[in-house]
């Protein structure tokens, strides 16, 4: 029975490794899906893990059966593209998201399902950041972002707590202290915590430019990922192609008529020649 066994995993595992590689035309195809499918797959894998429980039955159908329509949508385009996505490794990943995910709590009686749909949600964010290259840059941006605003929130509330705290009663705790700087690194100011020495002023000023700079890259990381730029971009290169190309033909054309009238001139000369003769 081992044996046995063994030999299907062999051959399943030759099987993986002898798949057909994607061809040009495929990989292209891939990439322009992704690129127009980033926003509603990220939508649909970050949503429902942070509206977990809806107050309205409506809210709650519309988020379970939408986000799962998504996941749905890309198998099957997937699939489209790629006739045997199925027998991949990727592909049968995605089938088994597919069927997991799948809203079951919709079903009146159907009870217990909570924790392997979260797992089920959470492998879904993990695919898609896996599978696309966009989203794998912009996650690693993110990250970067997330570890540098994180130490300057840190510090800087940290420093404001140490200036503050002995005559400021805004900053009566560290908790504070850490509230006030997410509140001014997401520049909210909300202005229940203000700080009063030099020292927590010049944290907020740090923290405050923090906050635009990490607001700008995420704004560019975004427009970025979802490439919100290439279609002017398309459309100037395709301007600047076409005036080109006209340019060279006007070239082309004059270039033409002064070899004709070279022609003629040559002619003329030759007539002259042997007219005198």
């Amino acid at each position: 029975m081992s044996e046995r066994f063994r030999r299907i995993r062999g051959l399943r595992h030759r099987r993986d490794r002898t798949t057909v590689p994607l061809t040009p035309e495929q990989r292209a195809a891939r990439e322009r899906w992704q690129q127009r499918w980033n926003l509603p797959i990220l939508l649909a894998a970050i949503i429902p893990l942070v509206a977990t429980s809806p107050e309205s039955r409506a809210v709650q159908i519309v988020i379970g059966l939408g986000s799962w329509v998504v996941f749905v949508v890309d198998l099957h385009v997937q699939r489209r593209i790629v006739p045997d996505y199925l027998s991949r490794r990727n592909g049968r990943v995605d089938l088994i998201i597919v069927i997991l995910t799948f809203p079951y709590y919709l079903i009146p009686g159907a009870s217990g399902y909570t924790a392997i749909l979260m797992l089920a949600r959470l492998a879904r964010v993990a695919r898609v950041l896996v599978a696309t290259k966009g989203l794998r840059r912009f996650a690693a941006r993110l990250g970067r972002v997330v570890v540098v605003a994180g130490i300057m929130v840190l510090v800087g509330a940290l420093v404001a707590y140490g200036a503050e705290h002995p005559t400021n009663p805004g900053f009566a705790t560290v908790g504070d202290a850490l509230w006030w700087g997410i509140v001014t690194l997401t520049t909210v100011g909300y202005g229940d915590i203000v700080p009063k020495t030099t020292t927590g002023r010049m944290a907020g000023i740090a923290i405050m430019f923090t906050g635009v700079a990490t607001i700008g890259i995420l704004a560019g990381s975004l427009a970025s990922l979802f490439r919100l730029g290439d279609q002017d971009a398309g459309q100037a290169v395709g301007e600047a192609g076409g005036s080109l190309s006209e340019e060279l033909a006007a070239l082309r054309g004059e270039l033409q008529a002064v070899d004709r009238r070279l022609g003629e001139l040559a002619d003329r000369a030759a007539r002259a020649s042997s007219g005198s003769l």
